[in-house]
């Protein structure tokens, strides 16, 4: 299991050095996210993907719930009142809840690809400033490990908050 830490640095070049501090402690780069604003290049750095800049995991976890939901209700509604000339089963409900939860989690996955991560909120100012945000996926064994090492190494780095898991996609 991991454990998502995130740190503001000043720029790329502390942003580079704090990778390659984290590739000698072992961290593989694909575990390595970087989150500027628009126009600030990255030279290299790992950018972090639509999944951690939206709530796509969420948007679709959401929809999927109550698509489901949703789809459940028409079938029990399907089912006592039916159509003319029509005997549906109880299988309807189990038909409609699929279709509902499938089209729900598409529908609630394109609006929250444009929206922003909200678990990212903290850290909007920091980015507008110019600072880089690093999201930086450890073992959970080694947090304490890491946060030392990016502390000693790093002082620049403003230290923050860590995620109690990170999502299985991002």
């Amino acid at each position: 299991m991991r454990r998502r830490l995130y740190f503001t640095v000043p720029d790329t070049a502390s942003a580079q050095q704090m990778v390659n501090d984290l590739l000698l402690a072992r961290i593989d780069e694909g575990h390595m996210h970087v989150l500027a604003r628009d126009g600030i290049p990255l030279d290299g750095l790992h950018e972090a993907s639509i999944l951690q800049k939206s709530d796509l995991i969420h948007g679709m976890e959401s929809g999927l719930v109550i698509g489901g939901i949703a789809g459940i209700l028409a079938g029990i509604v399907g089912i006592l009142f039916p159509p003319a000339g029509v005997d549906l089963r109880l299988v309807t409900i189990l038909v409609t809840a699929l279709a509902g939860a499938a089209f729900g989690a598409w529908v609630s996955s394109m609006i929250a690809s444009s929206v922003p991560n909200s678990r990212l909120k903290t850290y909007e100012k920091a980015i507008e400033q110019g600072r880089i945000l690093m999201m930086v996926d450890v073992p959970s064994g080694r947090v304490d490990d890491i946060r030392k090492l990016i502390a000693s190494r790093h002082p620049e780095a403003s230290t923050s908050n860590m995620e109690p898991t990170i999502p299985a996609f991002p």
